[in-house]
């Protein structure tokens, strides 16, 4: 039987957000309802307000979440009700080229549940990232529902549903940073600070965090960040090429998602050296860069979608690393809010002082 639930709406374009009841159905083949706990807000639920990823409104916002599987539907064997998990949007359909060539993270046709969500009076939500998990509940496929051990907190496990995960899997994954390596981290906000948090865990030599904020700068430093750029006052090309004998950085990664940053990552790394791009760009954004410095440089550009990460090796492998003590999840969650304060977790996004506002439900 259907269930209603509160859950935060964005109505329109650069429209406030507002928490409206949401018509939950039962699950069908291959589907799940998760009783969220936890969710963390992302910017890209920002980019989904302000109409940047595109324009399916309304959207059903919430996506970096935590929580307890409540009822699942025929066919599903991977998870069961009373399951603590972790709510990725990337579960992989096992029969693609990429997941038939063994290469499940690079999956091209990830599941989403089927049915949809909707307004009691019929209107369609489009689920942020294929989850909308500011709500009391939601339908997601099941294959989006990752098992870790459930003595971790929620508003911790559910940041590596989206953030913390894609800035590590940049770092670890995309990245390949190995032991003795220099890496430079453009962007500290959420994504960079985890990129961070990655390189030192594979054991990166030095670690350069570039940013126009000083408050930012400290908290990468608190991070792991061996040293740290203003590029407001300072060139940081420049500037990380002093830090690195004057070659630049083995690996680049740039947590902005701009044209002018990006430019500044390519050359900022080292001959053959690696750029990652893991900031999100908006759709009318171009880049130019001579081919034959493309070229001439050599070494590798690369993209990351959520850190290249496979949810079912990743999260538990880094739930595991927290619970030992050897990376700090808590550390990204600044502030515990409620469903109604969305929005104000937005406007707190662009003062600099928020890593994560995380919802708690």
């Amino acid at each position: 039987m259907a269930q209603q639930v509160q859950g935060v709406v964005a109505p329109g374009r650069n429209e406030p957000v507002r928490v409206e009841t949401i018509v939950i159905p039962d699950p069908g083949p291959g589907e799940a309802v998760v009783k969220i706990q936890a969710c963390g807000v992302c910017h890209t639920d920002l980019h989904y307000k302000q109409g940047g990823i595109n324009d399916e409104f309304p959207f059903l916002l919430g996506h970096e979440a935590a929580g307890i599987v409540e009822s699942v539907g025929a066919g599903v064997t991977d998870v069961v009700p009373g399951d603590f998990v972790i709510l990725n949007w990337r579960a992989v359909c096992g029969q693609c080229r990429a997941c038939l060539r063994g290469r499940p993270q690079y999956c091209f046709d990830t599941h989403n549940a089927r049915q949809k969500m909707t307004l009691p009076d019929g209107t369609e939500l489009s689920p942020a990232l294929g989850i909308g998990a500011f709500a009391e509940k939601t339908l997601v496929h099941a294959g989006q529902c990752t098992k870790v051990d459930p003595a971790v907190a929620p508003e911790v496990a559910g940041l590596l549903g989206c953030g913390v995960m894609a800035g590590i899997g940049a770092a670890i994954n995309t990245g390949d940073v190995g032991r003795g390596d220099s890496v430079a981290v453009i962007g500290c906000g959420g994504v960079g600070d985890a990129a961070v948090v990655g390189s030192r865990l594979a054991g990166a030599a030095r670690i350069i965090a570039v940013d126009i904020d000083d408050r930012k700068l400290a908290k990468a430093k608190e991070m792991g960040a061996t040293h740290t750029v203003n590029s407001r006052t300072t060139d940081p090309v420049e500037a990380i090429r002093e830090l690195t004998g004057g070659f630049g950085a083995d690996v680049v990664i740039e947590a902005v998602g701009r044209p002018e940053t990006y430019q500044q990552a390519f050359y900022a790394r080292d001959l053959a050296g690696t750029v990652v791009l893991v900031g999100v760009p908006t759709p009318e954004m171009k880049l130019e860069l001579p081919l034959l410095d493309v070229f001439g440089r050599g070494g590798a550009l690369k993209s990351s979608w959520y850190g290249d990460c496979l949810p079912s090796r990743d999260f538990p492998m880094l739930v595991d690393l927290h619970q030992q003590g050897r990376i700090d999840l808590g550390a990204f969650v600044t502030e515990t809010i409620g469903l109604g304060d969305v929005e104000k977790a937005f406007a707190r996004m662009h003062e600099g002082d928020v890593l994560r506002s995380v919802v708690i439900l």
